[in-house]
C-alpha cells in the first residue's frame, strides 16, 4: 500500500476542511505526533484499513479517496456544498440580518476577494471556491447589513456578486436547487444595490439557475424582461452595461433551447423559433461592443456569441450544425477567451460531433478541453456523462483515449 501517498491525501483533506493536525487528532483519538507520522507515511508500513475508514469518516469523503490517487480530480465536493448550502440557508442570509460581533470587512476588501473568487471560476480552480465562498457569503452579507451609505450599496453588489459567483459554481457540480437558491438572493441583493449592471449580471445567472432547474420558458421570460427593463440604463454603462445585457439574451436563447426539448414542452417548435432570433439579438449588442472583452467577468463578445450559437445547436440535438459554427471560429479568437470558456465550449462540441457520429473526434475534442482546464473536464457531472455515453456509444480508435480520459475522471472502470 503507498503509505506515503495516503498520508499526502489525508493531509491534503485535512486541509480543505481546516482542520488543524491538533483538531484531526483529536477527532481520531490520537495525538498530533501520530498525525504527522500518519501524514507522512511514516505510522506503519500498512496502515490499517480501520484506521483509513475512520480517517474518511472524520474528513467526509470516501474511503477509495483515502487509497486511490485522485489528486488531479480537483471539485468541490459534497461537503463542501453542505457548507455553502448551510450558509446560504442561515437565518442571516435569509433575512439579510448579521446576528454575530464581528465587525464587517470593509467594502474594499470584500471586493478584492470576489473578483479572486471570480477569477478562479474563470480558470477553472474550483476546488479552491469550495473554502472561500462559505465565508465571503457571511461576509458580504454582514457588511450589507451593517454598513451605512455608499459602503452599504457596495457591501450588496459584493453581497450580489458572492451570490452570482455561488450559483455558477453550484451549477457545475449540478446543486441545482442550490443554484436556483443562490440566484434569487443575488437578484435581491442586486435591486438593493440600485446598479443596474449588477442587476442584470444576477438576472442573467438566476435565468440560468431557473433552466437548470426545469423552468425554461419561465427563464426565457425573465431574461427577456430584465433585458427590456434595464436595457435603456444598460446602454449608457459602456462595456459592463452592453456585455450583460447582451448576456441575458444569451441565457434567454439557451432557455428557448431548453424548453423545446424538455419531456413536457409545450409549442417546441416556437421555443426552437425564438432561439436564432435570441441570438441575434446577443450579436447586435456584441457588434456594438465592438471586440471581444470580459467586463464583470462575462467574457462577452462576438467569439462568445458564436459559442452560444455551438451551444444551442448542441442543445436542439443538432450536432452536424454546432460542429459547422465551431469549425468558423478563428483559433486566435477562442484561444483569447478564459480557460474556463474555452473548456466550456469544447466540451459542448464534444457532444455535437458525437451527436453527428463522429466520436474520434469528439474524444480528441474532450482531451484538448483537458489540456485547456483540467478541473472542467475531470470533475463536472456533465462531462463524466459525455464520457460513459461515448463508452457506451464506442469511439473506435479512440476508445484507448478515452478509457484513460475516464481514469483520470475517477470513472469506473
Amino acid at each position: 500500500m503507498d503509505t506515503q501517498g495516503i498520508g499526502r491525501r489525508i493531509a491534503y483533506w485535512r486541509g480543505r476542511r481546516r482542520m488543524s493536525q491538533q483538531d484531526f487528532g483529536r477527532l481520531m483519538g490520537q495525538s498530533r505526533r501520530w498525525v504527522q507520522d500518519l501524514e507522512g507515511g511514516k505510522r506503519q508500513t500498512d496502515p490499517r484499513l480501520s484506521v483509513l475508514e475512520s480517517a474518511a469518516r472524520v474528513l467526509s469523503i470516501r474511503l477509495q479517496t483515502l487509497l486511490a490517487d485522485a489528486s488531479g480530480v480537483e471539485r468541490v465536493d459534497a461537503a463542501e456544498l453542505e457548507a455553502i448550502r448551510a450558509v446560504l440557508h442561515s437565518h442571516d442570509l435569509i433575512t439579510g440580518t448579521s446576528t454575530g460581533d464581528a465587525e464587517p470587512p470593509p467594502v474594499e476588501v470584500l471586493r478584492s476577494r470576489v473578483a479572486y473568487g471570480w477569477t478562479a471560476f474563470q480558470r477553472s480552480h474550483f476546488s479552491r471556491l469550495g473554502r472561500l465562498i462559505p465565508e465571503l457569503l457571511s461576509d458580504a452579507n454582514g457588511a450589507a447589513a451593517r454598513h451605512h451609505g455608499e459602503n452599504q450599496l457596495d457591501a450588496f453588489r459584493a453581497l450580489s456578486m458572492a451570490l452570482q459567483l455561488t450559483e455558477a459554481v453550484s451549477i457545475k457540480f449540478a446543486a441545482y436547487d442550490l443554484a436556483a437558491a443562490a440566484g434569487h438572493r443575488a437578484v435581491t441583493a442586486a435591486e438593493r444595490s440600485g446598479d443596474p449592471v449588477i442587476m442584470a449580471s444576477a438576472a442573467r445567472h438566476l435565468a440560468d439557475a431557473m433552466t437548470h432547474s426545469g423552468q425554461a420558458h419561465a427563464a426565457a421570460r425573465f431574461a427577456v424582461a430584465a433585458a427590456e427593463r434595464l436595457d435603456p440604463e444598460l446602454k449608457t454603462r459602456g462595456a459592463s452595461g452592453l456585455s450583460t445585457l447582451g448576456m441575458l439574451y444569451l441565457k434567454a436563447a439557451m432557455a428557448q433551447a431548453s424548453a423545446a426539448v424538455c419531456d413536457d414542452a409545450t409549442a417546441p417548435a416556437d421555443a426552437a423559433r425564438a432561439v436564432p432570433h435570441l441570438l441575434n439579438q446577443a450579436e447586435e449588442h456584441a457588434d456594438e461592443l465592438g471586440a471581444d472583452g470580459n467586463a464583470l467577468w462575462t467574457a462577452y463578445g462576438p467569439t462568445n456569441v458564436s459559442l452560444y450559437r455551438v451551444a444551442a445547436h448542441v442543445q436542439l440535438s443538432e450536432g452536424a450544425d454546432a460542429a459547422a459554427v465551431a469549425a468558423r471560429i478563428p483559433d486566435h479568437a477562442r484561444a483569447a477567451l478564459p480557460c474556463e470558456r474555452r473548456a466550456h465550449h469544447l466540451a459542448d462540441l464534444a457532444r455535437g460531433l458525437t451527436q453527428a457520429g463522429r466520436r474520434v473526434e469528439a474524444v480528441d475534442t474532450l482531451l484538448d478541453a483537458e489540456r485547456e482546464a483540467t478541473e472542467e473536464i475531470r470533475s463536472r457531472p456533465r462531462t463524466h456523462q459525455l464520457i460513459e455515453d461515448l463508452r457506451l456509444l464506442g469511439a473506435g480508435s479512440a476508445q484507448g483515449r478515452l478509457r484513460e480520459l475516464a481514469g483520470r475522471c475517477g470513472l469506473p472502470q
